[in-house]
C-alpha cells in the first residue's frame, strides 16, 4: 500500500474535477507566448496562488519546459503554516491532485537529507498530512506540461536565512548533479500594497532575479525595498542553479491579483522565470 497524501485544496485553490483542471491547466499553457530561449531551462521560478488568480502566470513558466523528459523534479517551496523546523519535506510516499498520483523518490530525499546534517547539522523534518499550498499547486502545472514519468522531491523552506538557503542550494546540486532532472521555485512577490506600489516592489525583486544574485534578493527584503514570501526558496534554487552550470535568469511575466480582481487597492504580485544554462 502506498502512503498518498491527499490533497487539502482540490476544488477550492484550484478545480478538484479531474477534465476540469486539465483542460483549465492545458488553457493557461496554450495561452502563454514564450520567447525564444537561449539556452536549456533547468528551473523554473512560478507563482502559488490559486489557479484562478495566478494560473496565467504560472502558465509561462510551465509552459518553457513542454519539451522536457525529467526523471526527477525539485520543488522548493516556502511553508506557511508554523512549524517549528526550518526545511520540511511530505512523510508521505506520494502527492495527489486529481490528475494522479505522483511519488515521492526518497532515495533523493534521503540523500539531501543526509548533505544538510552534513552542513548545517540539521536536516528535513518529515511531516504527515500538511496543509501547506505553495508546493501542491505546482503539480497539476507539471502533469499536463510533461510526459515523461518522473518522480517528485519535495522541499518545504520555514526559514528565510541566507545561510540555510545557501546551504539547501548547495545540498540540491550535489544529489542532483548527474541526474535527469528540473527545478521548481515556487514563490509569490508583494503581499497586499496597493498597484503602484506593488509594481515598485516586484520590478525591484524580479530584476534581481534576472541578475541571478540571491544574496542581492536577500538585501533587497532586508531593505523592504522588495518581496517575495518564497525567498527562502527561490534563493536556494538559485543558488543550486548556479552550482549546476546555469548562468542567467530570464523573467517571462508579471501580473498582480488585481490584475484578475480588478481591485488595485491592495494586490499581491506574481512572476515567472526561467533559469537558462
Amino acid at each position: 500500500m502506498v502512503d498518498v497524501r491527499p490533497s487539502p485544496i482540490a476544488g477550492q485553490w484550484y478545480e478538484g474535477n479531474s477534465k476540469d483542471l486539465a483542460r483549465k491547466v492545458d488553457e493557461y499553457l496554450d495561452e502563454a507566448k514564450i520567447p525564444e530561449l537561449d539556452g536549456d531551462v533547468i528551473a523554473v521560478i512560478a507563482p502559488h496562488a490559486g489557479h484562478k488568480f495566478s494560473g496565467a502566470i504560472a502558465g509561462y513558466a510551465f509552459a518553457a519546459l513542454r519539451k522536457k523528459k525529467p526523471d526527477l523534479i525539485a520543488i522548493v517551496a516556502p511553508m506557511h503554516h508554523p512549524y517549528r523546523e526550518r526545511l520540511l519535506t511530505t512523510a508521505h510516499d506520494a502527492y495527489s491532485t486529481p490528475l494522479g498520483n505522483i511519488p515521492v523518490d526518497k532515495g533523493t530525499l534521503n540523500e539531501l537529507d543526509k548533505e544538510l546534517n552534513f552542513d548545517l547539522g540539521y536536516g528535513l523534518t518529515p511531516v504527515s498530512n500538511d496543509a501547506e499550498h505553495s508546493l501542491e499547486i505546482e503539480l497539476p502545472f507539471l502533469q499536463r506540461a510533461l510526459k515523461s514519468n518522473w518522480k517528485l522531491l519535495p522541499v518545504m523552506v520555514r526559514a528565510q536565512d541566507q545561510k540555510v538557503s545557501h546551504s539547501l542550494g548547495k545540498a540540491l546540486s550535489k544529489v542532483l548533479r548527474g541526474k535527469n532532472f528540473l527545478l521548481v521555485a515556487s514563490t509569490d512577490l508583494s503581499h497586499f500594497y496597493n498597484q503602484k506600489a506593488a509594481l515598485n516592489f516586484d520590478r525591484a525583486m524580479l530584476n534581481t532575479i534576472e541578475s541571478f544574485d540571491p544574496d542581492a534578493a536577500f538585501d533587497l527584503e532586508r531593505a523592504e525595498k522588495g518581496f517575495a514570501c518564497g525567498l527562502g526558496a527561490f534563493t536556494a534554487v538559485l543558488w543550486a542553479s548556479r552550482e549546476l552550470g546555469a548562468d542567467r535568469v530570464k523573467v517571462l511575466r508579471h501580473a498582480t491579483s488585481g490584475d484578475v480582481t480588478g481591485d488595485y487597492s491592495s494586490v499581491v504580485g506574481y512572476g515567472a522565470a526561467v533559469v537558462l544554462k
